[in-house]
């Protein structure tokens, strides 16, 4: 059964072209967010991940190039609800979508997909969270990255994950990068390698950290980007 997410959510998600995780994943995860149904925005081929899981995006934006033959899928959308937009543009399909999902009241954005593909299109959508309104969450098919920040109204300070389940010792790679301008400043509970008093300076990062059970990392300052392996379950 396609679920079609239409009411207004604090919770955006922008569905992305490349490769993403699995469909059932993507389920458990739209399910587990305790504010309810997301808004959910496909930018061009996302459209395509949406699908695969059974969802039904509020609207689908971009410049349509990447669907292909499959545009064919758009027909069984409202016009109103597909935005097309010239290939010759200055922003990018995913930035389309989250100003879209921001503009229709999405507080926090997730991005879903993305995965493999061009590097500097990989590039593009990290550069992403370097803004003053940055993605909370970005899923690719193994990685689930999240940003930090102190003090922000938007994005959490603190990233707080329980043990990852029998059978999975530790959790790993947990890597941490600073973002913005700084200053930055972290700490954490459960690593093998506390961030306390580490040098954070734009260039420097704390690469494969590992948690033998659950952990926590805080944003004292700044803001920070944690990737970590998706879960499974």
């Amino acid at each position: 059964m396609v679920r079609d997410y239409s009411d207004q959510a604090p919770l955006g998600i922008a569905f992305l072209g490349g490769d993403g995780p699995a469909p059932a994943l993507i389920r458990s995860l739209l399910g587990a967010d305790p504010a309810g149904d997301p808004l959910l925005a496909a930018a061009d081929s996302g459209l395509l991940l949406a699908e695969s899981a059974g969802l039904r995006p509020r609207w689908i934006i971009g410049d349509m190039d990447s669907l292909g033959a499959e545009s064919e899928r758009l027909a069984s959308y409202p016009p109103e609800q597909v935005i097309r937009r010239p290939p010759d543009k200055d922003y990018t399909d995913t930035e389309l979508a989250l100003s879209l999902l921001e503009e229709k009241g999405a507080r926090r954005i997730w991005l879903v997909g993305g995965g493999g593909g061009r590097l500097d299109h990989l590039l593009a959508i990290r550069s992403l969270f370097e803004r003053d309104r940055c993605p909370e969450r970005w899923i690719t098919p193994g990685e689930d990255v999240r940003c930090l920040e102190a003090g922000s109204p938007f994005l959490p300070g603190e990233l707080a994950l329980p043990p990852a389940g029998t059978g999975l010792p530790k959790r790993g790679p947990i890597s941490v990068f600073p973002l913005g301008a700084g200053p930055w400043k972290a700490s954490s509970r459960g690593l093998k390698w506390p961030l306390e008093g580490l040098p954070w300076n734009s260039g420097f990062f704390g690469l494969s950290n590992e948690a033998p059970g659950g952990f926590t990392i805080k944003a004292l300052e700044g803001r920070f980007m944690v990737t970590l392996p998706l879960h499974r379950g």
